[in-house]
């Protein structure tokens, strides 16, 4: 994880470099905050990762005398297929849609959805043919 964290505190120190400059030069607040908090951001990720190298260790990317068997495993349990990111974004869209036509009870039904919806999709490996 060498690369990553170096690119990472890379970013930090850059942006909190900049951010100052930014201010000065434009007397902007919004853009100085956003600048400030993509610094913190760099940073937490860096930290992050600089944690878990040390946790971890090199990984097979990350050795030269590395073969390609050294990486093979399982990569994580993927869904063969779902409904349930379709009625996110349908729920989303709700959502969104009561303040675009000035109707609170449409973001109101579309909360009630999202709970349908969010539910649906944290069980959905609970009941059905893909039951564990």
């Amino acid at each position: 994880m060498k690369p990553e964290k170096y690119v990472f505190w890379f970013i930090f120190v850059y942006i909190c470099i900049v951010t100052p400059v930014y201010w000065l030069m434009s007397r902007e607040i919004a853009g100085t905050f956003v600048l400030g908090f993509t610094g913190l951001l760099g940073g937490m990720i860096a930290a992050y990762l600089t944690l878990t190298a040390r946790t971890f260790g090199p990984r097979p990317e990350d050795r030269g005398d590395a073969e390609v068997v050294d990486a093979a495993g399982d990569v994580g349990f993927f869904a063969p297929k779902s409904i349930w990111p379709f009625w996110a974004a349908v729920t989303v869209s709700v959502i969104f849609l009561g303040p675009a036509l000035h109707q609170a009870w449409i973001s109101l039904l579309g909360v009630a959805l999202g709970i349908w919806s969010c539910s649906g999709w944290v069980l959905e490996f609970y009941r059905g043919d893909y039951k564990h």
